[in-house]
């Protein structure tokens, strides 16, 4: 099996390469101390992989209608970026749908 396309920091089970006889090989790097690392990991990951981390959701803003369907919004901040094929950052942003229920909405002047 061959790291050639990515290399993954920390223990992931997903980060793996077809090997000998239905055997699986892994890329990243937990597998020096498991011992079932691909054959070229060394020399392909040799500069550790860093994934990406994010901080927590902020928090959800106001309905973007005072009145009626409008949406909400939230966002996170990535605290460290992704380095050597480590894994990409998620969605930093998220949106829902809400309904504004502004006191004044019941009122037709």
């Amino acid at each position: 099996g061959s790291c050639r396309h990515r290399c993954c920091p920390g223990r992931n089970n997903a980060c793996w390469a077809p090997a000998a006889r239905r055997a699986r090989c892994y890329c990243d790097s937990y597998c020096q101390r498991t011992g079932d690392c691909c054959q070229d990991y060394h020399a392909t990951c040799r500069r550790a992989a860093v994934g990406c981390s994010v901080g927590p959701w902020g928090p959800w803003s106001g309905c973007s209608s005072p009145c009626g369907v409008g949406s909400r919004a939230r966002s996170r901040q990535v605290t460290v970026p992704p380095r050597h094929g480590g894994e990409p950052c998620p969605d930093l942003k998220q949106r829902r749908g809400c309904l504004g229920e502004h006191p004044t909405c019941g009122t037709a002047k």
